[in-house]
């Protein structure tokens, strides 16, 4: 069952070594179990995307800089995201105020550095009624 992405969700990068929270700002928001949702434009680096701690994509400038200073000894470095493209896919037929949801099983958002973002946990509680 997928699950809207709210403030708190978990993040994990194909090429960042820690997850990381998704900052959702509460401003217009529609909320679910007290939080505000995520959309697709939820995508800006350093204030919803904060960094995966340590990066190990070639790709990335810094840990390019790192391979080559260190002749390829050390192949990771800082992570600096870099996300320009919203959110994908979407949450099917659920639009919000300011863009259409993402939801935790579908939608993926991707650096440019070569990683895959994608949501480990929505942010949501879920309560089981028995």
């Amino acid at each position: 069952m997928a699950f809207w992405l709210s403030q708190g969700a978990l993040l994990e990068c194909t090429m960042g070594l820690a997850p990381t929270p998704l900052n959702v700002l509460p401003l217009n928001r529609v909320v679910a179990d007290f939080m505000p949702v995520a959309c697709i434009l939820d995508n800006k680096p350093f204030l919803n995307i904060v960094p995966f701690g340590m990066c190990k994509s070639p790709a990335n400038p810094a840990v390019a800089a790192i391979i080559a200073s260190s002749l390829g000894s050390v192949t990771q470095g800082p992570c600096i995201p870099e996300t320009l493209a919203p959110w994908t896919p979407a949450a099917a037929l659920v639009s919000l105020t300011l863009g259409p949801a993402i939801d935790n099983a579908t939608s993926v958002l991707m650096c440019n550095w070569l990683g895959v973002i994608k949501p480990s946990l929505s942010g949501q509680r879920c309560t089981l009624l028995v």
